[in-house]
């Protein structure tokens, strides 16, 4: 536990107590829908949920959206997509492929679009094809959990990149984008 130098009245340390003591939905501030159906985050303009990737090779995730929840977890690995489920300030609630949560400063985020090869998968290597069909030649095979840049989908397929590999996946054989999403 670290102390503090400074000592509020006993009123505000209250109050501080029961803020921080607050679960972290109640702190995430409200969406809203925009025209088109879509929620819209209160504090970047930005849809939520969204997919992004972290910017940072260590990236701290806390249990609240402040400096002073505690620290859940560390990432260490640049480029891990995760999924934004809120908004709270400058503070992103993520979730990652297992399921884990917790709040990052925004900073610690990059918009660029990563993915990881079935990452539920117990199978062997998948293929990644020179075309988008069924039926192409196989470029490569990753194994689950491979780290991959996904430079576009068209719903059904996306083309991924990565070290010593460039073809098409299905689209359901990767955690970092959703079903029938598109985006070039």
């Amino acid at each position: 536990m670290m102390k503090s130098l400074f000592r509020p009245a006993a009123g505000l340390l209250v109050a501080a107590a029961f803020a921080l003591s607050a679960p972290a939905p109640a702190l995430a501030q409200a969406a809203r829908e925009s025209a088109a159906g879509v929620m819209i985050g209160p504090a970047s303009g930005l849809p939520v949920p969204r997919y992004v990737s972290l910017k940072a090779s260590k990236a701290y995730v806390r249990r609240g959206p402040t400096k002073e929840h505690p620290v859940a977890y560390i990432y260490r690995r640049a480029g891990e997509p995760v999924e934004i489920t809120a908004e709270y300030d400058n503070w992103r609630r993520i979730r990652d492929s297992e399921g884990a949560e917790g709040w990052v400063w925004h900073s610690l985020l990059s918009g660029r679009r990563t993915a990881l090869v079935a990452p539920w998968s117990k199978d062997a290597a998948l293929p990644i094809r020179v075309s988008a069909t069924e039926d192409a030649r196989a470029s490569a095979r990753l194994e689950p959990k491979v780290l991959v840049e996904v430079r576009r989908c068209d719903g059904s397929w996306c083309r991924v990149e990565g070290d010593g590999f460039d073809g098409w996946i299905e689209q359901e054989r990767l955690w970092g984008v959703y079903p029938g999403e598109r985006f070039d």
